[in-house]
C-alpha cells in the first residue's frame, strides 16, 4: 500500500481475479446527501442521474465478499458500481450515514476503497483530494478515509465498473 497526503489516501493493488460483473442487474439510487447536491446545482451542475448504477451487499455475487474482507477492515461492506458515459458525481465528502447505521458506529475511522474491475479508459476519471486518477489497470485499488474530499466522472463511451469496499480500520 502506497500512503498519500498525511495519510488521507492510499493506493494499492489486488489480483484481479473475480467473476461476471457486467451483465448483473444494477440499479441506480439518488445522492443521499441532500445539502451537497444543492450546493452542486448552486455552483451549476445540474445532470439528469449524480450517482452510477449499484449493486449493494444484498445482491452481490459470491466472490465480492472474499475480496473485500482480504483488506483486513473490520464492519465490512460492498457493492458493485456501474457509471455509464456522462454520469458525473462532482466533489463531495461521504457522509456514511446508511453505513455508520447498520453497524452502529459513532466513530468515523472509516475508510472507502475503491477497486477498478477493468483497465482504464478513455473519458473515465477519479479525484482524491484533488490528485487526479486515470491510466489505471484492473485490480488496481484506491482508497480514502472519512472525510476525504473525492469526485468520478465518466465523459467517456463505455462503462465504469469498480467495487467498492468501506469498513473500519483501528487507529495506529
Amino acid at each position: 500500500m502506497e500512503i498519500h497526503d498525511n495519510g488521507q489516501w492510499f493506493t494499492g493493488a489486488i489480483e484481479a481475479k473475480w467473476g461476471e460483473y457486467k451483465n448483473l442487474s444494477y440499479t441506480n439510487k439518488p445522492f443521499n446527501d441532500n445539502v451537497t447536491m444543492t450546493q452542486w446545482i448552486h455552483r451549476g451542475h445540474r445532470y439528469d442521474k449524480y450517482t452510477g448504477d449499484i449493486i449493494d451487499y444484498k445482491d452481490l455475487p459470491d466472490w465480492v465478499m472474499p475480496i473485500a474482507e482480504s483488506t483486513g477492515m473490520s464492519n465490512i461492506g460492498a457493492s458493485l458500481y456501474k457509471m455509464t458515459p456522462g454520469c458525473i458525481l462532482p466533489q463531495h465528502q461521504d457522509t456514511y450515514e446508511m453505513y455508520k447505521s447498520v453497524h452502529s458506529l459513532r466513530h468515523t475511522r472509516i475508510r472507502r476503497i475503491v477497486v477498478f474491475l477493468e483497465d482504464w479508459q478513455p473519458g473515465h476519471y477519479l479525484e482524491v483530494n484533488g490528485n487526479p486518477i486515470v491510466d489505471w489497470k484492473a485490480g488496481q485499488w484506491v482508497g480514502w478515509n472519512y472525510n476525504c474530499p473525492h469526485m468520478a466522472a465518466n465523459i467517456g463511451s463505455t462503462d465504469r465498473y469498480t467495487m467498492q469496499i468501506t469498513g473500519t480500520y483501528n487507529e495506529d
